[in-house]
């Protein structure tokens, strides 16, 4: 769901975080910024910076863990049958 209003500070990052994946006009979509991408972006460097976090384009937020479970590495581990539980 779209934020009805520009979202500041930490809420824009946790939402642009979380849609990161989907691409930089979802996000900014989502994020209450519609189709102003310029300041969707001007305001997510500025609250990264104020939170010390390093931003240079939105991939820079997709975590270690969304990356793994896109990639799809890892082992998946589970008995053989509903029997084996």
């Amino acid at each position: 769901m779209a934020a009805t209003a520009p979202l500041k500070g930490l809420e824009l990052v946790d939402c642009a975080r979380a849609n990161a994946k989907q691409g930089t006009e979802t996000a900014a979509n989502l994020c209450g910024y519609g189709a102003d991408l310029n300041t969707f972006k001007h305001e997510l460097q500025q609250a990264c910076q104020s939170m010390g976090v390093q931003f240079n384009e939105l991939t820079d937020l997709i975590t270690d863990q969304q990356k793994m479970l896109t990639i799809g590495e890892g082992e998946i581990v589970a008995p053989d049958s509903p029997s084996e539980l």
